[in-house]
């Protein structure tokens, strides 16, 4: 069984910036293509950016894109996302991701596709 824990949310102005780190336990992490979704109120979970077993690849959403960063560090079992200029429309829970490598043709940013979820943390930013 796969457990991931997110940590790093909070409350932040327009423009500033947050880093969420999603720890991992159960397997070795390498072996999972993982990513960030979120979910503001009222609306569906969306996809935020994904990130393969290696690193080597990353796809982000449109609206993150050049303003988020997606990292991992498999000896550590741990993943981040780096969130800059940050918008109030960012607000909502953020969940950590993980799926099997190879399970599914990259790139991945269908929640469809992801097996296992994290509890989420709140991300808020105010205008």
């Amino acid at each position: 069984q796969v457990q991931l824990v997110e940590s790093g949310g909070g409350l932040v102005q327009a423009g500033g910036s947050l880093r969420l780190s999603c720890a991992y336990s159960g397997r070795t992490l390498s072996r999972y293509d993982m990513g960030w979704f979120r979910q503001a109120p009222g609306k569906e979970r969306e996809f935020v950016a994904t990130i393969s077993w290696s690193g080597d690849h990353t796809y982000y959403a449109d609206s993150v894109k050049g303003r988020f960063t997606i990292s991992r560090d498999n000896p550590k079992n741990t993943m981040s996302l780096q969130m800059n200029s940050l918008k109030p429309e960012d607000t909502a829970v953020y969940y950590c991701a993980a799926v099997a490598a190879g399970r599914h043709t990259w790139p991945l940013f269908s929640v469809d596709e992801f097996d296992y979820w994290g509890q989420g943390t709140q991300v808020t930013v105010s205008s």
